[in-house]
């Protein structure tokens, strides 16, 4: 076995977006930072790749909203590079061949709904306004280490007690509204403002992306609060698409952390992390070299940091039956299409400019939960949910002029498929997607030059996200805050001493956010700290 000469401070194991965050962060510290990646570039599920000539593909993940604006500011993104594109408009074809098209002009679409439903223009305020303050009220807790509600020290019970302060001061039905959504079904909320079926259809489809729950599931109601926080310029609800696609953030990433020193090591997959005496000691690469570390960071999911990477014996049992049990069912897939020019939809005519934003094809709450009811017993959805986005309308450097990519994020695709596997089902899931797709808008298929498939046994076998859950763990409340990813272990350290957790599996969870890369590395930096 080879031993390599050079020892780090600090290793990050995964070079997605929140180890390149991380690790950008301790190097900008003063620590020497090396991050590890198996692949032949860095990114994780936030790529962009030429899978076709001229075209380029947002492969995985394909839009930012949930990235903590203070992370813009620290690793001066903007001087690497950082160009986000804001997405203005939601387009929702419906089955009878009418639409909801919603953009940036508030009076606009409140004409719009208006148009459907003048009782739900009527409540839309209302629901915005009750989901922003519960939005306000949830917010600083995202850019918090959780508290360890069953610690016993001094700073546990301070951040316990900061925990309680901060929910005291928060208004009855702001509380009442939180509780509602962390615990109910998205369905259950929204049956309380709204009446017609395409604006209830649209906004329930918040509640389902990623996650094995339809809209009138309990837990639908978390994921759509989740999904509500995201923001652009400050406004939440608000998405953006990153110049170059999530591969440019990431690429953004890459050049801030190399500019605070880190090193970047890639096609270099970490076999083990070593250990001596219940200490992290640096990492073993599959090729046999040993590198040497303080400090090992795992940017990869909970069930690769703690049964993978370390021999589970030296963790704690409960701990790793915690692990054991965690829901990870990936329930999630796409498929990227190259096209020859852009989708027709007859009630719109030659009108082009529904596609500067995402296209929502989930037309009635009913429709959703028809499209859950296949996964539930283990099949894709007949009839799926769609999350589209003709990204080279935002950014024409993505196809050849005149030409097209069409990012679509399919719900939904159990990861365990009954009598079957995706290996034999993948090219059949594509007709499905693309007949959904000929559906709304007649002539789709005479546009398709390529499409890209993208099931979650692909999603595990190329990212290493197990069971290909794009959040590294499921939203569930109980795998959420300081249960994420387990009881006891929510502040990013593990039981062995210098080894740490930084992926999406932790708080405050998945989508591109990176808030778990930099609050892990403020853990690291505050027990260096203390060690000196």
């Amino acid at each position: 076995m080879a031993t390599s000469s050079k020892t780090y401070d600090v290793i990050v194991v995964g070079g997605g977006h929140n180890g390149l965050v991380n690790g950008a962060y301790l190097a900008k510290a003063g620590l020497k930072v090396l991050i590890v990646e198996r692949r032949h570039l860095v990114g994780g599920a936030a790529i962009t790749e030429e899978l076709y000539p001229g075209f380029h593909f947002t492969t995985f993940s394909y839009a930012l909203s949930l990235l903590r604006p203070d992370i813009i500011h620290e690793l001066d993104l903007v001087k690497h590079g950082f160009m986000p594109i804001l997405m203005p408009s939601s387009f929702a074809p419906m089955e009878n061949g009418d639409y909801l098209l919603l953009g940036p002009d508030r009076d606009e679409n409140i004409k719009e709904i208006m148009r459907h439903s003048p009782h739900d223009a009527d409540a839309m305020d209302r629901y915005e306004y009750d989901v922003e303050r519960v939005c306000q009220m949830v917010k600083p807790l995202l850019d918090k280490v959780p508290p360890n509600i069953f610690g016993k020290s001094a700073e546990d019970i301070e951040a316990t007690a900061d925990l309680v302060k901060h929910l005291s001061g928060v208004e009855p039905k702001v509380m009442h509204d939180a509780v509602r959504m962390l615990t109910g079904s998205a369905a259950d909320f929204l049956d309380d403002y709204f009446e017609s079926d395409i604006l209830k259809g649209y906004i329930a489809s918040s509640g389902i992306i990623g996650t094995k729950v339809g809209p009138m599931s309990q837990g639908s109601g978390l994921v759509l609060l989740y999904h509500s926080m995201g923001e652009h310029d400050g406004q939440f609800g608000a998405w953006a698409f990153h110049k170059g696609g999530n591969g440019g953030f990431t690429q953004v990433l890459a050049r801030a952390a190399q500019a605070s020193g880190a090193e970047i090591l890639l096609e270099s997959p970490v076999e083990t992390v070593l250990t001596d005496d219940g200490r992290a000691t640096g990492v073993a690469l599959a090729d046999g070299t040993e590198l040497g570390a303080k400090v090992v960071v795992s940017a990869l999911d909970p069930r690769r940091t703690f049964t993978q990477l370390v021999d589970p014996r030296e963790l704690p049992s409960d701990l790793v039956e915690n692990i054991d049990r965690m829901k990870f069912q990936g329930t999630s897939a796409k498929v990227n299409f190259a096209l020859d020019g852009l989708p027709r939809y007859p009630a719109l005519g030659d009108r082009a400019d529904q596609y500067r934003g995402f296209i929502n094809i989930g037309p009635t709450m009913e429709y959703l939960e028809r499209a859950f009811d296949d996964a539930k017993y283990g099949w894709y959805s007949q009839r799926p949910y769609i999350d589209g986005a003709i990204q080279s309308i935002v950014d024409p450097d993505m196809a050849p002029p005149g030409k097209h990519v069409m990012s679509c994020f399919i719900q939904y695709a159990p990861y365990h498929l009954k009598g079957s596997d995706w290996d034999t089902e993948r090219e059949k899931f594509a007709d499905t997607v693309q007949a959904t797709l000929e559906s709304f808008f007649p002539g789709f298929g005479d546009l398709v030059l390529h499409r890209e498939i993208v099931t979650p046994l692909d999603i595990e076998r190329v990212v290493g996200l197990s069971e290909g859950n794009i959040f590294a763990g499921e939203f569930f409340a109980p795998q959420m805050y300081f249960f994420r990813p387990a009881p006891g272990w929510s502040q990013y350290r593990t039981p062995i001493s210098g080894y740490y957790q930084c992926g999406s599996g932790t708080h405050p969870g998945g989508c591109v956010m990176g808030a778990p890369g930099k609050l892990a590395s403020q853990q690291v930096l505050r027990d260096l700290a203390a060690a000196e």
